[in-house]
């Protein structure tokens, strides 16, 4: 099996660090988004609405979504536990991470494509959008603010999917400076700690 990868950016990212704490190895190939490499008919044919990564299997099945890459490989190999135990701890991380991505992960891309041009050759850029989906990621990082006050971690009492995703988008969201301040003391201390994990360079 082998994964299509952009090594630079955020969502191919969080699929890493999730098989490297998982000490899972895998066959990475590199995919340039700015040439438009995954939009290419090869790439669609794997993933028709040409995102990266996509997860290809010896058989030629094909997965595409971070998050549901992440999910095969926990079913696979449920220890290194990071989607949850059991059902209550299950739906938490769950809900969790779909607020991360939702909220934050994904309001990040959009403020990213949309004030940057990045991908104006493929896509109609709305500066004033991209404006928002900034803000709206600033105002998520209150509530993992508030949430980190009574949390080593977000989802749970360990580090799960939930902390990858938000890591990611926490670095990333540097490229259209959106950054934790220095009031915001409890995600400071999250982010050091999970930032040090030996699978954040992952």
């Amino acid at each position: 099996m082998k994964i299509y990868d952009t090594k630079t950016a955020p969502s191919p990212r969080r699929v890493r660090i999730f098989l490297a704490e998982k000490n899972i190895p895998m066959e990475y190939v590199q995919v340039d988004l700015q040439k438009g490499e995954n939009i290419s008919p090869q790439m669609r044919a794997k993933n028709p609405v040409g995102k990266i990564p996509v997860l290809e299997l010896d058989d030629g099945t094909c997965i595409s979504e971070g998050a549901s890459i992440c999910l095969y490989f926990e079913e696979l190999y449920p220890e290194i536990n990071l989607l949850g135990k059991n059902p209550l701890e299950k739906a938490t991380i769950d809900m969790w991470h779909r607020q991360v991505e939702l909220y934050f992960f994904g309001q990040v891309g959009m403020c990213f494509q949309h004030t940057t041009g990045y991908f104006k050759d493929r896509m109609t850029p709305v500066k004033e959008y991209g404006e928002v989906a900034g803000k709206n990621a600033l105002g998520f990082l209150k509530v993992l603010e508030s949430r980190l006050a009574e949390s080593e971690y977000i989802a749970a009492d360990r580090f799960t999917i939930a902390d990858i995703t938000a890591m990611c988008a926490v670095d990333f969201a540097r490229v259209v400076n959106i950054k934790i301040t220095d009031e915001q003391t409890n995600l400071q201390r999250w982010y050091a700690a999970v930032s040090s994990r030996p699978s954040a360079k992952a």
